[in-house]
């Protein structure tokens, strides 16, 4: 039962490929296997019919004959003439027939059902085109016998393109043209191509979308001047930044809630806040902006100006809200210095993702508060200023200053304002140290601090942090890089002066210098060893090189002696065939007594040697050259020369005689190289 079914397969996909002309196998039995081996369905899967000719014609024959052929003679409808089934049709077919029922006069031989031949005809292949032109993708399904101006014909209404400026590019074979069958191109179902316009110049808006996507990947510097305070912010964003996130990174610098801000400069594009830079209109490279706060129209213009610090944290939506601070008189007041209506806004905000941003807003709160000199701090993380205060060359390596604020301390304003603003502090910090800053005054970002100091500098830092009191805040950390492990030199209190200040500077100073000389000179050891040891290595590659370059050269003149002997031998043996072969053909040499004249010839070698033999008086001077030949003297390269008068008869005509050539009834003759 197995090997009928098999042979029924046989029988099915023979007549599948013979309908469809598909000579894929591979293919064919996927198609069937994906209508259940029907070949009706699998036939009308691949060739659809608009009218159902070939279901309508194909069916009625299958359920006349049943799936593999005619049951009997008077069942069975002659088909039109077509074209005759593969020889493996034809075997399997009979195979099968005669396995499925035994010969009878009555039953005669399988023939596999095939469609009319005007109905083959009309089967013909559907192509895919996948056409691409400028942003756009266009689909386009033909029959294969279209030609490639049908394609253009169809894309000119599509894409509003005339035909005459326009170019189909993709085709995998040689050049094409519009008259062009597609069946003559053997192209697979679904095929990508692309349409060129050379004389056609891109449109307005393509150019402007190209232009957008350009700036998609470029950034923006926005000058944001802020009224009340009357300083500007140059900040710079990437192009995808959306204006909404623009105005929150302005809330943190500024303390103006998102949705009291009032915005100066906004181009009339940038009507939606949840627009990209990009698409907004602003100018690139550089966009200047005003902001300030909305006036409320509960507060007086006075009241406004005077609570700008009021710390109310807040999105566009309304969503989000943290919790104000209570008004009531600053600390800065109690101890003298100055007054306000209003709470201070805190040095960096809460919860800040990102450490960068925290210290941005730390440096402009810093400098609102106590002037523009002050030390530059560092806008990274603790990570990234670790890494250039400790990992670069020795001879550039410098001190780490970590300063801690906490605005719950009574010190904080005079260490500020004081110490870190002096002008020597200022210069020293900047020339020798890379200073890092961090505001402590909230417990979430006093557990971030805790935890950075804990990675990078070990828990006894981070545990001798935490044994500070508030009242002994501002601290400054200093701390040195070491070969294993990052050394804290020095924990400076707020309750310093000056010059203590600067006094504890120097001597950490000195103990980083001391140190930083042996790592010099370690380091220029190092560096003395590794150009040693690449010196060496350069030479012993230069080494390599030179035995690899002579070892080329000794197999290259190898193999040309090699070569030069295998054309030598072949030229030999070449010389010796066509010896062997005029040898073979000389005429036998006469006799004395036959009768007919007769020359005797001798002929005397370059070596010495003669050369004597018989010749027929009528025989031809080109037998005497073979003779000469076969012997080793061929005549391109040798010339006979008669002894007195001297003449060369290889420059005779070949086709004299003998006699003609004045060579009878004897002659000496001797030969010579030729030049």
């Amino acid at each position: 039962m197995a090997s009928d079914s098999n042979m029924d397969r046989e029988m099915i996909l023979a007549d599948f490929q013979a309908c469809t002309g598909i000579d894929n196998i591979a293919e064919a039995i996927t198609l069937l296997e994906l209508n259940n081996w029907d070949l009706v369905a699998a036939i009308n899967g691949v060739i659809p019919q608009e009218n159902g000719i070939l279901q309508s014609n194909f069916s009625s024959e299958a359920s006349q004959t049943g799936p593999y052929g005619p049951h009997n003679q008077s069942e069975a409808t002659a088909p039109e003439p077509s074209a005759p089934p593969s020889s493996a049709s034809a075997s399997t077919s009979a195979s099968a027939s005669s396995s499925s029922s035994p010969p009878s006069s009555s039953s005669p031989a399988f023939c596999p059902v095939q469609p009319s031949r005007h109905i083959v005809e009309r089967q013909s292949r559907m192509l895919n085109f996948r056409v691409e032109y400028r942003q756009r993708s266009t689909e386009v399904v033909l029959e294969e016998a279209s030609t490639i101006g049908d394609i253009k014909s169809i894309l000119e209404t599509e894409l509003q393109v005339p035909v005459s400026k326009m170019q189909l590019k993709g085709w995998k074979s040689g050049d094409v043209s519009d008259t062009t069958v597609l069946r003559s191109l053997h192209l697979p179902k679904n095929n990508s191509l692309y349409v060129l316009t050379p004389d056609i110049a891109p449109s307005a808006s393509t150019s402007q979308s190209s232009a957008q996507q350009g700036l998609s990947n470029q950034n923006y510097l926005l000058v944001i001047s802020h009224r009340e305070a009357q300083r500007d912010y140059s900040l710079n964003f990437p192009a995808s930044k959306t204006i909404q996130e623009v105005k929150r990174n302005i809330s943190d610098l500024t303390n103006i809630p998102v949705r009291h801000q009032q915005w100066d400069g906004w181009p009339a594009s940038a009507s939606d806040d949840s627009m990209t830079l990009a698409s907004s209109g602003i100018s690139y490279p550089c966009h200047h902006l005003t902001v300030c706060r909305r006036s409320s129209p509960a507060l007086t213009v006075d009241q406004t100006e005077e609570c700008t610090d009021v710390h109310m944290v807040s999105d566009s939506e309304g969503d989000d809200f943290e919790d104000a601070p209570e008004f009531g008189v600053d600390e800065s007041e109690i101890f003298g210095m100055g007054s306000s209506s209003c709470r201070k806004s805190p040095m960096m905000p809460e919860n800040s993702e990102n450490e960068g941003d925290a210290l941005l807003h730390f440096t402009a709160e810093f400098s609102r508060r106590y002037g523009d000199c002050h030390p530059v701090f560092y806008i990274g993380s603790l990570e990234a200023a670790a890494q250039e205060a400790f990992y670069g060359k020795a001879r550039d390596r410098k001190l780490l200053a970590i300063y801690l604020h906490n605005d719950e301390s009574v010190l904080s304003n005079v260490f500020c304002s004081q110490m870190m603003c002096a002008d020597s502090i200022v210069s020293y910090l900047s020339q020798n140290f890379i200073t890092w800053a961090w505001d402590v005054t909230k417990e979430a970002n006093k557990a971030r601090l805790l935890t950075m100091c804990t990675r990078h500098f070990g828990s006894v830092v981070a545990q001798t942090i935490r044994t500070y009191k508030t009242d002994q805040f501002p601290l400054l950390l200093i701390v040195m890089g070491k070969r294993t492990s990052n050394e804290v030199l020095n924990v400076i209190q707020g309750n310093t002066t000056v010059d203590e200040l600067m006094m504890r500077l120097m001597g950490a100073m000195e103990i980083f210098t001391a140190q930083q000389q042996e790592d010099i000179k370690d380091e220029d050891e190092r560096e003395a060893r590794e150009m040693v040891k690449r010196e060496q290595d350069e030479a012993y590659r230069l080494s390599l090189e030179a035995d690899r370059k002579k070892r080329e050269a000794q197999e290259r003149e190898e193999a040309e002696q090699v070569r030069q002997e295998r054309i030598r031998k072949e030229q030999e043996d070449e010389r010796e065939a066509i010896r062997l072969s005029l040898e073979q053909a000389l005429p036998p040499e006469p006799k004395e007594e036959g009768g007919e004249p007769i020359s005797k010839l001798r002929i005397r070698t370059p070596s010495g040697e003669f050369l004597e033999r018989r010749f027929l008086g009528s025989c031809k001077l080109q037998v005497l050259f073979d003779f000469v030949a076969s012997k080793g003297y061929p005549s391109d390269e040798f010339k006979l020369l008669t002894t007195f008068p001297r003449r060369n008869i290889t420059q005779l005509d070949p086709a004299w005689d003998l006699v003609e050539a004045k060579l009878f009834p004897q002659e000496t003759l001797f030969l010579e190289a030729k030049e």
